[in-house]
């Protein structure tokens, strides 16, 4: 059965990847992005069977779009990065990354749960990351909010159950993708330590970046198939899981820390 599906973030990487595939498989997709600029570029890229406009999660406005498009699920895929020491990273940066990756995701929610309700049921699925089920160093900024939109997930979940309306959510959690989110996201802790100073020494931000350039070429996985088939799944099922990891390698790699406490 084809489903209304509305992805946020759509603009790049994996959002956009999961659209084509989901308009591929039939389905009436909103594929959304943060400017208007991204969704006519977005259009001309996914082709008229696909209903692409600007929806920033943040601007109340934007959100209150969502309301009337008979939505059975929705994507939270928008979100921000940013990374650098807990010691030393800009407060207001964080708080405004938890605005972005969490708060404003939870308003769009809101009104989608609403929407599904009316219309005798639907699916959420939040985007979270493996850096949400394990703690990152020096990515903490982006990491806690990841832990948040995993934690929200679970909770949101069960409320749902009781509540007895049809509303199913789960959360998928991607390992590292090479969609060039990862290296944006890293290069903020560098370029800010070298304009505005760091507790941390020269030698020791070399060190790291040297450290990090090289684990991401080794762990980096090329394709995002296998995450949009997650997300493709968990939009299809009729009871989708809680929880959905990709690559599997990483979900092995969870559940291993978790067995021995790391």
């Amino acid at each position: 059965m084809t489903k209304t599906i509305l992805i946020t973030g759509a603009g790049t990487g994996i959002g956009k990847d999961a659209a084509k595939s989901l308009l591929a498989r039939g389905h009436t997709v909103y594929a959304t992005t943060y400017s208007e600029t991204e969704a006519a570029a977005l259009q001309a890229e996914l082709g008229q069977a696909a209903r692409v406009f600007k929806l920033d999660i943040t601007n109340p406005e934007d959100r209150a779009k969502i309301a009337d498009l008979g939505l059975d699920v929705l994507v939270n895929n928008a979100a921000q990065n940013l990374s650098g020491s807990l010691a030393e990273v800009k407060i207001d940066r964080v708080r405004r990354l938890f605005e972005v990756n969490l708060f404003s995701s939870l308003e769009l929610t809101q009104i989608a749960i609403r929407s599904m309700i009316a219309r005798g049921g639907g699916t959420v699925i939040f985007m979270s990351s493996i850096t949400g089920r394990v703690p990152e160093p020096f990515v903490m900024p982006y990491s806690m909010t990841k832990f948040a939109i995993s934690a929200a997930a679970a909770g949101l979940r069960a409320e749902m159950k009781e509540l007895g309306k049809g509303i199913h959510v789960s959360v998928v959690e991607p390992g590292p993708y090479n969609t060039g989110f990862n290296q944006k996201m890293v290069g903020y802790q560098f370029e800010n330590a070298e304009q505005e100073g760091s507790l941390f020494s020269s030698a020791q931000i070399a060190a790291r970046k040297k450290a990090i350039d090289a684990r991401l070429k080794w762990l980096e996985v090329g394709s995002t198939d296998s995450i949009v088939k997650k997300i493709i799944t968990a939009a299809e099922a009729k009871n989708p899981r809680l929880r959905y990891v990709a690559p599997w390698t990483f979900a092995l790699l969870v559940r291993l820390m978790r067995i021995f406490g790391v």
